[in-house]
């Protein structure tokens, strides 16, 4: 089935270049939205219960002038983002660095799965210790995934935790449907992944998402060539496609306790007086 090689595609791709597109939906409408899917999808092997989901921690990094953060904010039409993933909330999975680019619309991701014996802040500083990289592909990522991030001497900067509810599409090659909800951040302090003991800040809010509402973000990822069932999501949902990024959001919301100013589109206007 051709389920089975999207989910391998999810499973175990090193480089993966695709569209992506996000919505802000009312929490009320997810009901309808499951059923609609029941037609196209499966759940994601990897995710558990019903729904199907799972928990991700991210960390993010960054230059100590945020200079991934601000590209992002000022939509600069090539960008990335340095970070560190994990499944789960007990500490023991494994942790995938990932460099994401987005180039003129394509989302570019290349990643590399660190077994959790190996990792640590001495992964990323002086000789590369010996991990089991899978192949040569991911070999190639860590070196790049290490220079961008001795280029901006990047650290750790924020912690990002949401759940996933995650479905593949039944006869497609790669499409993939998630809802994420229970977003929440807490400032980094180091490079424990996932970090225990903190306080996790709610990310749910009417003002995280501009919206007289707490609401849910609802992605559809694919190649090129979206299957004409995504576009009928879209159209009986009546879903407009927004700009949110998880990061610069909780960079935001932290922000706002040191007096930063923002515009009614939620990007930041101060730029000019912080010099950043």
């Amino acid at each position: 089935m051709k389920v089975n090689k999207a989910a391998r595609v999810l499973e175990e791709n090193v480089e993966l270049d695709r569209y992506e597109a996000k919505y802000i939906v009312h929490p009320s409408l997810v009901p309808e939205i499951r059923e609609f899917l029941k037609a196209f999808c499966v759940s994601d092997p990897n995710a558990e219960g019903d729904p199907p989901e799972y928990v991700i921690t991210t960390l993010q990094l960054d230059s100590e002038t945020l200079a991934l953060h601000y590209a992002r904010e000022r939509e600069s039409a090539n960008r990335f983002k340095l970070r560190c993933r994990t499944y789960g909330t007990d500490g023991t999975a494994p942790v995938f660095i990932e460099v994401k680019r987005k180039i003129k619309g394509v989302v570019v991701k290349s990643r590399v799965m660190i077994p959790r014996a190996c990792w640590g802040p001495e992964l990323f500083s002086g000789k590369p210790p010996d991990v089991p990289f899978r192949n040569r592909h991911e070999r190639v990522n860590f070196g790049e995934f290490r220079r961008l991030m001795q280029a901006l001497d990047a650290r750790p900067v924020m912690n990002i935790r949401y759940h996933r509810e995650s479905y593949l599409g039944a006869q497609d090659d790669y499409a993939r449907v998630t809802l994420d909800r229970r977003m929440c951040y807490c400032p980094a302090r180091g490079w424990e992944l996932p970090p225990m003991g903190v306080r996790w800040r709610c990310m749910d809010s009417a003002t995280a998402f501009n919206r007289p509402y707490s609401a849910v973000i609802l992605e559809l990822k694919t190649y090129r060539d979206a299957p004409s069932w995504m576009s009928r999501l879209t159209e009986r949902f009546s879903l407009e496609r927004v700009g949110f990024c998880k990061y610069s959001t909780a960079m935001r919301l932290e922000s706002l306790f040191q007096g930063a100013m923002y515009s009614e589109g939620s990007e930041n206007c101060t730029y000019s007086v912080t010099g950043v």
